[in-house]
């Protein structure tokens, strides 16, 4: 009863949201300057009045803002995102095209950021105020200091440039090796640098939380009453520093799972990746507005899933909070 109600409760809180969401973006894209019909105008040449006004009205963008808001927002609730002005295709055919390349991407980032941080941050914590805990934290606040589009050409740089190990552009080769295996490490070899450009900012957190939400969790009664036992310190470290040092752990996890597919823009940008963030910027610079509301909308989908996912976790891993109602 207490799941069907917290569930009942999640999709009540997540449609609230959703639907802010949608109204929140339509307004902010509509107030920025310039609109679709001045970029096509510029790029035909024929910036005329009478062509700026007959675009405008093709596309519905010469009614009042509040009357194409309610539009726009009966449309979404009818699942329909409307379509390209630049390509005339549904843009939620163009969105679902690219998401498998952004889940490939951010998957990726997500797992090596997952794997390798708290690994680092349990390795500080065991070796705090010694050389191994000196390294990486240094390590760590270098990698959450520089942005990511420049870990990306320095990457770019080092790695194919330099040593020409890696492809530095694209997900696939100009003329893809055949065989399913070969194409798949073909891909896996274009994956490299933008999953470790994307997660090792994430790396940096992780490695940071983990380590002084464990240092936190050793200094309590219940750690010194297991150590006072006799217990291994293995033993204490896994059963009774990290298990409880994983909740703040989870937490961003959540976050960082749902912020990963927005935040790819800089990483596809760079790496010239075909997923959703290019397509945003792309739509961004050519005015595409039903484009660019169908891409933040995939994210913020994202984001809602991605919390639904941390609070059940959150659940299981600590009990208590269900129990507590929160």
């Amino acid at each position: 009863m207490r799941l069907l109600l917290f569930l009942l409760g999640w999709m009540v809180k997540a449609a609230l949201v959703l639907l802010a969401i949608v109204v929140l973006n339509f307004c902010l894209v509509r107030l920025a300057p310039g609109d679709v019909a001045s970029v096509l105008a510029g790029e035909s040449g024929a910036a005329d009045p009478d062509f700026l006004a007959r675009t405008r009205a093709e596309f519905g963008l010469d009614r009042p803002l509040p009357a194409q808001l309610l539009t726009y927002v009966g449309n979404v609730l009818s699942l329909d995102l409307g379509v390209s002005y630049r390509t005339r295709r549904p843009v939620a055919d163009m969105v679902l095209e690219r998401m498998p390349a952004t889940l490939l991407l951010t998957g990726a980032a997500f797992v090596f950021a997952l794997l390798v941080g708290p690994a680092l941050g349990v390795l500080a914590a065991i070796r705090a105020r010694r050389p191994a805990d000196t390294l990486i934290t240094v390590a760590a606040l270098v990698f959450y200091a520089m942005p990511i589009f420049w870990v990306g050409l320095l990457f770019i740089l080092f790695f194919s440039v330099t040593l020409g190990w890696l492809p530095p552009f694209g997900m696939r080769s100009m003329i893809p090796p055949s065989g399913d295996l070969a194409r798949a490490l073909d891909t896996a070899r274009h994956l490299v640098l933008p999953a470790l450009t994307l997660g090792l900012f994430y790396v940096a957190i992780y490695a940071r939380l983990t380590r002084g939400a464990m240092l936190e969790t050793a200094g309590l009664d219940y750690v010194k009453t297991a150590r006072a036992k006799g217990l291994p310190e293995w033993r204490v470290v896994t059963a009774h520093i990290l298990r409880n040092a994983m909740l703040p752990i989870i937490t961003f996890a959540g976050l960082q799972a749902g912020h990963l597919v927005g935040g790819a823009i800089v990483a596809e940008t760079v790496f010239a990746w075909p997923g959703i963030g290019r397509l945003a910027f792309d739509a961004l610079l050519q005015r595409d507005y039903n484009l660019l509301l169908a891409v933040f909308l995939a994210s913020a989908v994202a984001v809602v899933l991605f919390n639904f996912i941390t609070d059940l976790l959150l659940r299981l891993a600590d009990p208590r909070i269900g129990a507590a109602g929160r």
